[in-house]
């Protein structure tokens, strides 16, 4: 062999076996793109050859042919059912309320029912001292609707900012009070349908009016009241409506007027959110709740 032809072969001969530098220095061939071409050119005639999208993943089959399917995450349980509170055992709580507090009060500051409605719709989402702080002055210049309209929406802004919601809760206060003047000739009616027409006011404040207001044996259901009456078992229920009405069902008659009042105390002082006071609860005997101290119970 001359060395032209030596020379000549040495170059040739790293290109065909694909490890040469040239071969590095070219454009990086991807092998993925690769082996669709390869596979291809195998494959029978009249296949339908393979477009550049690789194929959808195909999940592997379980046993009858169906596809795997994750399981799903175990359900919780089911909330604790309790035994339900005898008529008897209703009726020994409250005695044993009426005993500690024969005439309970609601804790919201007041001069007549316009200002009890006022304040209770400026009560939502806030507390009762808080509310009292605000109203003190406010009623003090305002305790009409008409002395209301008067004063106008930005001051009675400025009495209640320290309240929650208070942009809303005085363009409520205005149009309430607009409203029984042409309604209601500036009282406040004493019927649940009128009492809810009004802005700013739902259910929980009629019931609250009716009670305080007009004597009415109503249950107004707030944050308290729905606790105590579903961690003793008392009346258990998913919305206030429901609490409200299952109150109605098992109280007797001669304690519906305080009930609420006692409840809503209860509630407040003793039966707390986060650290119920079991130790000095009244009704600690009777309570279904499973977590509840029982040492030092009232007899």
């Amino acid at each position: 062999m001359s060395k032209n032809i030596r020379r000549s072969f040495a170059r040739q001969k790293p290109a065909a076996a694909g490890t040469d530098k040239s071969v590095r220095e070219g454009p990086v061939a991807n092998p993925r793109k690769q082996e669709p071409a390869a596979a291809t050119a195998g494959q029978a005639k009249g296949v339908k050859k393979r477009t550049g999208k690789p194929p959808a993943r195909q999940a592997e089959p379980i046993s009858g042919g169906k596809r795997a399917v994750k399981p799903a995450r175990e359900p919780a349980g089911p909330p604790p059912s309790f035994r339900p509170w005898t008529p008897a055992e209703v009726r020994e709580a409250f005695a044993r309320f009426r005993r500690t507090n024969p005439e309970p009060k609601g804790e919201l500051e007041h001069i007549n029912s316009y200002t009890l409605l006022v304040a209770v719709v400026l009560s939502a989402q806030a507390t009762d001292a808080g509310v009292n702080k605000a109203t003190r002055a406010l009623f003090a210049v305002a305790d009409t609707p008409a002395r209301m309209l008067a004063l106008g929406e930005e001051k009675v802004r400025d009495y209640i900012k320290t309240i929650g919601l208070y942009r809303t809760k005085a363009r409520n206060i205005i149009a309430l009070s607009e409203k029984l003047l042409a309604d209601f000739d500036g009282e406040v009616p004493p019927s649940r349908a009128g009492i809810e027409s009004l802005p700013g006011a739902g259910r929980k404040t009629a019931n609250v009016v009716l009670n305080m207001a007009f004597g009415e044996r109503t249950m107004a259901v707030d944050t308290h009241v729905f606790r105590v009456a579903n961690r003793t078992g008392m009346a258990p229920g998913k919305t206030p409506l429901e609490v409200e009405l299952g109150l109605e069902r098992v109280i007797p008659h001669q304690f519906m007027l305080h009930a609420h009042h006692w409840l809503i105390l209860h509630g407040r002082y003793t039966c707390l959110a986060r650290s119920p006071r079991c130790k000095v609860c009244l009704i600690n005997d009777l309570c279904r709740w499973p977590d509840k101290t029982i040492e030092d119970a009232p007899s």
